[in-house]
């Protein structure tokens, strides 16, 4: 594999291989970063009982995802792709780990069996292929079945889940996870619809696209992931 080839994945780069051809896209990244600094803040303001080592580590990958996302649509290599993905697949995890320990009561091993089906979903969903006469969005453009999106739909099952059965307990995290849940929902619609919007997108003839609020509504939808995180424990 060549770690130094370019990838041209979104709207904004279009076939541009520079440092800032999608400075959108790089940019918005800013919003993760600003959601951990917050979260840090007030995590740092609780009593020291409220503090877990976890919840700063949820903490903190917020503002990894931010660093590594911001290195992908700069550099747009493979390499950088990893320094995407990964910290996104930790939070993942690791949030719902927490949530199902934490919030729903679940003993370890279950948790354990629970993530592993998680993770197993998402690797089923990446494989999911597109019908032209059933799942034409993005294919039609050139790109992937929805523009990779599909992968994100198990995060997004799991909040609405996660969610029902907090809300069932009546546990204060129910209406943070819920929340979050329907704010990925749009978030993943702008990311589907990069390429798609990309020729009704544009300023002063450059391409802009919708993937850089995929970012933004992201961001929201961590922090109010690690509010639950920070707020529902206290009120349990």
């Amino acid at each position: 594999m060549n770690w130094y080839a370019k990838i041209y994945s979104y709207c904004e780069r279009g076939g541009d291989p520079s440092f800032w051809a999608e400075p959108l896209n790089a940019i918005s990244n800013g919003a993760f970063i600003i959601a951990g600094l917050v979260a840090a803040y007030q995590l740092a303001r609780q009593p020291a009982a409220h503090r877990a080592v976890f919840e700063w580590l949820l903490v903190l990958l917020v503002i990894v995802i931010g660093v590594g996302s911001f290195l992908f649509h700069t550099y747009a290599t493979p390499w950088a792709v990893l320094a995407d993905t990964i910290p996104i697949s930790l939070f993942m995890l690791a949030y719902l780990g927490y949530a199902l320990f934490r919030f729903v009561g679940l003993p370890w091993y279950l948790v354990i069996v629970a993530l592993a089906g998680f993770y197993w979903s998402i690797d089923l969903a990446r494989g999911i292929t597109c019908s032209n006469e059933l799942l034409p969005v993005t294919q039609a453009a050139g790109k992937r079945c929805f523009n990779g999106t599909l992968g994100y739909t198990p995060a997004f099952a799991a909040l609405l889940i996660v969610g029902a059965i907090l809300a069932l307990m009546r546990h204060p995290a129910a209406l943070y996870l819920l929340s979050a849940a329907a704010v990925f929902l749009l978030s993943m619609t702008f990311r589907t619809l990069d390429i798609e919007l990309c020729a009704l997108t544009r300023l002063d003839g450059r391409p802009l696209g919708t993937h850089f609020l995929w970012h933004i509504f992201n961001a929201v939808v961590l922090y109010l992931l690690l509010l639950g995180a920070l707020r529902a424990n206290r009120q349990a």
